[in-house]
């Protein structure tokens, strides 16, 4: 298909051929999209996913990239990137209104310089809006359920819906978002109003935690594993012995045994396989079978 002409001089913000993912993931792995688009506006995501639906283009949503393994392959159609250039923050009274390119931090950032507590917890959530929504994000006993009032989406055939918080289906790491095929475009938190100075405190000492204790400095996507009932992924990797544990690029975090890290130039498939035999070995151990958080996206 040729592509270039396809969407040549079309109002769909930024536009990209054969770029590689591996620059738009914070694993730094990823092959190439055919079509990269970084929308704007609202309009434009509306726009694009009617325009990829009617030229039947198959189409891929990322954000910040901080929560996805892309295949070397790469991705074939139309990715839609929904991050920097799709960013807006309003307040109405304890209402925060924040767009899905949004990075959660920033958004937080904002609710404590007006004196608006809630999202303390879940501020360094690495990543946007958008992909904290979907995936129902969480930290320190926090998840967006708890905050959010209502959610802006765009469904596959570029219908705009308004979904209350009971309506999401939010669960452990689960929205409708993924079972219904949906793109978040804003969301609505619900916060209350308290002291300033106290909210900085509670912010700051969950920074520190973050700082003190997690990789941020490298190459991950976060927790690797979702929580298995009973105990925690990190708790169970550090017990089988892997702290530390690498094989060529793919490690695990010396800091944080629940991220596992890209130290170099990892490929997809020597990626997985570590992932797939981390979890391999805390099973054979412990007995318990630790599900991948990390999403995988991209030609197999």
């Amino acid at each position: 298909m040729d592509y270039k002409s396809l969407y040549e001089n079309k109002d769909f913000g930024i536009i990209k051929f054969d770029e590689q993912l591996k620059n738009y993931t914070n694993f730094g792995i990823g092959g190439k999209a055919d079509v990269l688009v970084e929308v704007k506006e609202e309009y434009q995501l509306v726009d694009l996913i009617k325009f990829n639906q009617k030229n039947n283009i198959e189409t891929t949503i990322i954000g910040n990239g901080t929560n996805i393994l892309v295949t070397d392959k790469g991705i074939r159609g139309c990715v839609i990137i929904i991050s920097k250039n799709y960013d807006r923050i309003s307040l109405d009274g304890n209402l925060l209104r924040v767009s899905a390119g949004s990075l959660l931090s920033k958004a937080s950032k904002f609710s404590f310089e007006n004196s608006l507590t809630g999202m303390e917890e879940v501020s360094g959530i690495p990543g946007s809006l958008g992909g904290a929504v979907a995936m129902n994000a969480g930290a320190y006993g926090v998840e967006m359920k708890d905050i959010i009032k209502s959610v802006r989406l765009v469904s596959k055939t570029g219908e705009i819906l308004e979904v209350s918080n009971e309506d999401m289906d939010f669960s452990y790491r689960h929205s409708k978002v993924f079972d219904d095929d949906l793109v978040v475009s804003e969301a609505v938190f619900e916060l209350k109003k308290d002291d300033k100075e106290k909210i900085y405190e509670k912010y700051e000492d969950f920074t520190n935690r973050r700082v003190t204790k997690q990789p941020l400095d490298k190459k991950s996507a976060g927790s690797t594993f979702k929580r298995p009932v009973g105990s925690f992924a990190s708790k169970l990797i550090d017990e089988c012995g892997l702290r530390g544990y690498r094989k060529g690029d793919c490690q695990v975090s010396e800091k944080h045994c629940g991220f596992l890290i890209n130290n170099g130039n990892a490929s997809y498939e020597e990626m997985i396989n570590f992932i797939e035999e981390v979890a391999s070995i805390v099973f054979e151990k412990t007995g318990f079978k630790l599900e991948r958080e990390v999403k995988v996206i991209g030609e197999k």
